[in-house]
């Protein structure tokens, strides 16, 4: 029984020491082998390795695809100074928004006040504070969403690519509106545009008065 004991006080012992060594070996099994040890390049990871086997690695993501929390892709780029290609191409594409529920209507009534009203005014009528019938800062009236016979028949592809890019006078909104919050925006502005041109009386006509023969 002693020798036994001793046996494996011995083994034991052995096992320990060997254990504690700061020799490397296998690891032996490892459970889910492909999550342990990744194949795929990590985020800020060191890529030296790659250029020195002469493979050009830019860390930029594919074409085309979308990074998470950036919904609602706009296809068309920016012009280049002098050109306005996709500015008219944008009048192609379509708001993803059909409809504002009465919480997102109140939204973007919000983002619209906040981001456009200093402008165009609350009332979308071009008579913001910035221009204040005249007597604010800024010297030309700015245009009205409503009455303007531009903007009023603008298609939402071309509303949108003046916020996210600018246009003229007006610059870029991109910074301060996600591409939801620009959709929601213009469509806030089409149902005022719409609910304007339902409300408005029609115009009085008056008859021509009836020819006279000269005598």
């Amino acid at each position: 029984m002693m020798n036994k004991l001793s046996i494996i006080t011995v083994l034991s012992a052995i096992a320990v020491l060997v254990s504690c060594s700061d020799v490397k070996r296998t690891p032996g099994s490892v459970y889910m082998p492909d999550m342990a040890y990744s194949r795929a390049y990590e985020t800020y990871a060191d890529h030296s390795n790659l250029k020195d086997a002469g493979i050009n690695y830019t860390n930029m993501p594919v074409a085309g695809t979308i990074s998470r929390g950036e919904e609602m892709p706009f296809p068309l780029a920016k012009d280049k100074a002098g050109d306005t290609t996709n500015y008219y191409a944008s009048k192609q594409v379509k708001n993803p928004i059909d409809s504002l529920s009465e919480k997102d209507a109140a939204e973007a009534e919000r983002l619209y006040l906040i981001n456009c009203g200093i402008c165009h005014g609350a009332q979308l009528n071009g008579n913001g504070p910035l221009y204040k019938d005249g007597t604010g800062p800024y010297p030309i009236a700015p245009r009205n969403l409503i009455a303007d016979p531009v903007v009023s028949v603008m298609p939402e592809g071309q509303m949108f690519y003046s916020v996210a890019y600018g246009k003229n006078l007006m610059g870029s909104y991109a910074s301060q509106l996600t591409r939801q919050q620009r959709w929601m925006v213009i469509k806030y502005i089409k149902n005022k545009q719409l609910k304007a041109k339902a409300t408005a009386a029609p115009a009085a006509t008056t008859p021509a008065p009836a020819a006279t023969a000269a005598k």
